[in-house]
């Protein structure tokens, strides 16, 4: 405890009296400081015991005493010293009424005790308590570690809301509670899921302070809660909460920095170690679609418990923003220059979607194959499962809030494309693998955000072929038909467009462009002169209706 004017007045040797404030002595004493200015307060910090012989106040004058000592108190002064037998023979009843007027503490000190023996015990007792908060520090950072040896990060939270007398949480990149100690602070740690999410936004490493009794934000919650971020990246990896009913104070402020520096190298730790199995993942997909099952499971040993044995879809996903952040960094690369930074999600929208499948596929306790491919990323899960459902709906979400003005060729960099196979397994990998792909353009040219490969070939063809180099062959192909038009000597082009939608029926074509067969006879004629092609030869009429469909006003 830091030394209080409670502590002072009972100290044997300083001898000081109570004239004033007796009910406010249990206040902490930040320092003892002598000044015999007629205004201190500018030199002033709060929580000081002022020492004061009166040398160039008039004591004895009740209006000066009123403006100064509430001046004092005004300024966070805790208390005053008033030193008798100097320059008066007794505290002034002047100055006695004003400190009684404004609750402040004032103590009588005797001629015998000397101003610097008041500081010096202020000293050694700030100083004791210092020495105090380190020693507890060092002994909660043993216990902390010694905890987290023995048993994680669980056994390191259990000995931090010990330390602090409240409790800690752990949470992911996500801000969901991964652990809490005591078990009761879970619903407490749970509310602060989006504080968590704000301060994963903050370069690390980032703190907040949330809660408390005067925070409105969280009004149900009384607690005050210190937010850490945990991690060296940019983006922190995890984060600590810490809820206590006051202020840290120096001790446990040791212990909490203490779990920081813990939960980070484990989190370090636990990073490398995902690292590695990134780098197995990655092996194991491409012994998949070598044609190397054995080797795969061999590689896998139980990592993926029977995802390799039973049926399962191939996911293949992408974004314009990660092709684009992999293409700068290729060309930076190539240039000699530093790859540029990419954060610490790396994945953009993809990371999201990382982040849906394996938490869809760890609650319902599947194994689930994650592999960053560059500009893509591929997921082996199981069919029918919980991973492939999330995946999606999580693609449903996105495009039903997409505007319906936006497509994926258009202006949203991070829009998500998604393919998935059809179901699928070991033997035949690398097909589910081409079916994915398949399924992934299809949804980028079709403007979905999702396709599976079953509904391929379900709606027109057209969409598919709804870009610049077939509209530009189109619009070359009818240049000639539709010159002539322009000319006013005869509907070529809307001649074309209902021979070609009547299959080719004279009678049929002609009345519904309201006149004789000969003359659509004659017409048509004109059309393969202008051509120099047949239309007696499929792939024309083919051409003519691809290009009279990709040049359709919408």
């Amino acid at each position: 405890m830091p030394p209080t004017l409670a502590s002072l007045v009972h100290h044997s040797a300083l001898k000081l009296t109570v004239r004033a404030g007796e009910d406010r002595l249990d206040v902490p004493v930040r320092w003892a400081h002598v000044s015999e200015l007629a205004d201190p307060v500018p030199y002033m910090e709060g929580g000081e015991l002022l020492l004061i012989t009166a040398l160039k106040l008039d004591a004895e004058d009740p209006e000066a005493m009123r403006r100064y000592v509430k001046r004092l108190a005004g300024a966070g002064v805790v208390g005053l010293g008033f030193a008798v037998g100097v320059n008066y023979d007794d505290v002034p009843e002047a100055l006695v009424a004003a400190a009684r007027q404004e609750g402040l503490p004032l103590l009588e000190v005797p001629r015998r005790t000397p101003f610097l023996a008041i500081s010096k015990a202020v000293s050694a007792a700030i100083a004791a308590d210092q020495y105090r908060a380190v020693t507890a520090g060092f002994a909660a950072q043993r216990e902390l570690t010694r905890r987290t040896l023995a048993d994680g990060p669980e056994g390191l939270l259990a000995a931090l809301a010990a330390q602090v007398d409240g409790w800690a949480a752990l949470y992911d990149a996500s801000g969901a509670v991964v652990a809490t100690a005591p078990e009761w602070a879970g619903r407490r740690a749970a509310r602060l899921t989006a504080d968590v999410q704000r301060l994963r936004e903050r370069p690390a490493p980032a703190s907040s302070v949330v809660g408390g009794a005067g925070n409105t934000e969280h009004p149900e919650n009384a607690d005050r809660v210190e937010l850490h971020s945990l991690g060296t990246s940019r983006r922190p990896l995890s984060a600590l909460a810490v809820g206590t009913a006051a202020a840290l104070g120096t001790a446990e402020r040791y212990a909490v920095h203490s779990a920081i520096a813990l939960l980070t190298l484990t989190t370090e730790r636990s990073r490398s170690l995902h690292e590695a199995g990134l780098r197995i993942d990655a092996a194991v997909l491409r012994m998949l679609l070598a044609g190397e099952p054995d080797h795969a499971r061999t590689v896998a040993g139980d990592l993926y418990g029977g995802l390799l044995d039973a049926p399962f879809r191939m996911i293949v996903a992408e974004s314009p923003a990660a092709r684009n952040r992999a293409a700068a960094a290729a060309a930076q690369t190539a240039a000699g220059d530093a790859a540029p930074e990419t954060g610490g999600d790396p994945l953009g929208t993809l990371g999201a979607l990382v982040e849906v499948v394996e938490s869809a596929a760890a609650r319902a306790g599947e194994a689930v194959l994650v592999v960053p491919d560059g500009e893509r990323l591929v997921v082996l899960a199981t069919d029918g499962g919980a991973a492939v459902a999330a995946c999606v709906e999580h693609a449903s979400a996105l495009e039903a809030a997409r505007p319906a003005s936006e497509s994926l060729a258009g202006g949203d960099e991070e829009s998500l494309v998604v393919g998935l196979s059809a179901p699928s397994g070991p033997i035949a990998a690398s097909a589910a693998y081409k079916q994915a792909q398949q399924a992934l353009s299809v949804a980028r040219r079709r403007g979905r955000v999702c396709v599976e490969h079953e509904h391929v070939a379900a709606g027109s063809v057209l969409p598919l072929l709804a870009d610049d180099a077939v509209r530009a062959f189109a619009d070359g192909l009818l240049r000639a038909l539709r010159d002539h038009d322009a000319t006013g000597r005869g509907d070529l082009v809307a001649s074309v467009r209902a021979w070609l939608s009547r299959h080719g029926q004279w009678d049929a074509a002609a009345a519904d462009l309201g006149v004789h067969r000969h003359t659509l006879r004659y017409r048509m004629r004109r059309v393969e002169e202008i051509l120099g092609r047949s239309l007696d030869d499929p792939d024309v009429r083919m051409e003519l209706w691809l290009a009279l469909k990709a040049t359709a006003p919408d």
